[in-house]
């Protein structure tokens, strides 16, 4: 069922912004099981380190966000990994349920650890690249969501009588970020004995002056002592002296009952909320169209980024990836909307069906093709063939 999730993404699925922003990709307006949903990305980095998707079927729907740091090796293995996890553990134990999700996580990190350990002769740098994770599934008027690192989850509702706005934001998730004091003081709590654990260099907060997140998929010479003592790894980086893991692959997950003032779901990687507020966010769907949401969020988020340089917007469209980087980061965003009438009753044809999106792995190499193969299609469109072609 889940395999569509790791094949690679039809060309109908989706669409680059053509004379626009060429690192652009979205998809603009599809059906899930009790509504729609959009998403978009953009790739700000020289490999894009941002994966996701969205799987879909009569019974749940599943949506996954994944921030690649150090490389995108780490994003996707779990663009390809974890969902499979997901159904066959849902399947196991008759649903899905904190558990399941656990266990998928769980399993995703064993592999990509046995991957590393078979990969790092030939490919030592794999040990320092990770990915934070971010999950969100309904089913059956229930809401999990699951997250590694600080990617983000707000939910749009209704505001309640007496409350000033139409629409309040919600947040689902902790961002595991040493930026925020919390996650700080809960990460030294845990190293007593390894001072200091957390490092402020380059005006942020660091682990042992490296990472900002507490939580992620891979980085496993942060996890595992010995991969810091093996001479390969050794060639490759200076090595980190750990007593033990400074960081861990446990999410964090809530689980909530839908309820029937919850109008949407955001979910987005941390590129989106560097730039706009949950409040924000929450308000640019509430009062816009449907149809090309994200790809709205992800223009606000790049307008934003361009005001910070004193840019016009379509200025930094221009801008190469890798280059791009130093203004703004890799950016994914998938809106999820809540039709609580759809759900009560029978799906419809499209609702009912199963099928899964996942965006490009590479959006500058797939714009690339999509043009070439345009302009390939076109060469050989004869003035014959023009005429048989208007009619």
């Amino acid at each position: 069922m889940l395999r569509s999730c790791y094949r690679p993404l039809e060309r109908c699925l989706g669409r680059w912004s053509g004379g626009g922003d060429g690192l652009m990709w979205h998809v603009d307006l599809k059906p899930h099981s009790s509504g729609d949903f959009s998403i978009a990305v953009v790739q700000a980095n020289s490999s894009l380190e941002d994966q996701s998707q969205v799987f879909t079927s009569p019974s749940a729907t599943y949506v996954g966000v994944y921030d690649g740091h150090g490389g995108p090796e780490a994003s996707r293995f779990v663009n390809r990994h974890l969902f499979p996890y997901l159904h066959k553990f849902a399947s196991e134990q008759g649903g899905l349920s904190a558990e399941v999700i656990k266990k998928a996580f769980s399993a995703t990190e064993e592999d990509f650890t046995q991957l590393v350990k078979r990969s790092l002769a030939a490919r030592p740098q794999i040990a320092s690249v990770g990915s934070c994770c971010l999950v969100g599934a309904i089913s059956n008027d229930k809401l999990y969501v699951a997250n590694l690192g600080d990617s983000r989850a707000v939910l749009g509702r209704r505001g309640f009588e007496g409350e000033r706005s139409p629409v309040v934001a919600e947040r689902l998730t902790t961002d595991h970020n040493v930026s925020c004091e919390k996650v700080r003081k809960e990460v030294e709590s845990q190293h007593p004995d390894d001072s200091p654990v957390v490092i402020y260099c380059r005006g942020v907060w660091r682990i042992k002056g490296i990472i900002q997140v507490s939580r992620s998929i891979g980085d496993v010479y942060l996890k595992k002592p010995e991969f810091n003592r093996d001479p390969i790894f050794q060639h490759f980086v200076n090595p980190v002296p750990l007593r033990r893991p400074v960081l861990t692959a446990e999410p964090s997950i809530i689980c909530k009952k839908i309820r029937p003032q919850d109008m949407f779901l955001i979910f987005a990687s941390d590129g989106l909320w560097e730039q706009l507020t949950d409040e924000a966010t929450v308000e640019i769907v509430f009062k816009n169209p449907r149809a090309g949401i994200a790809k709205r969020l992800v223009e606000a988020a790049l307008q934003e980024a361009a005001k910070k340089r004193e840019m016009r917007y379509k200025d930094i469209t221009k801008i190469e990836k890798g280059i791009r980087r130093h203004f703004h980061d890799d950016i994914t965003v998938v809106v999820i909307y809540l039709d609580h009438q759809k759900s009560k009753f029978s799906p419809t044809k499209n609702q009912g069906t199963v099928g899964c999106i996942s965006s490009p792995m590479d959006i500058f190499s797939y714009n690339s093709d999509e043009k070439m193969e345009n302009m390939y299609e076109k060469s050989f469109l004869t003035k014959d063939n023009q005429i048989q072609a208007v009619y």
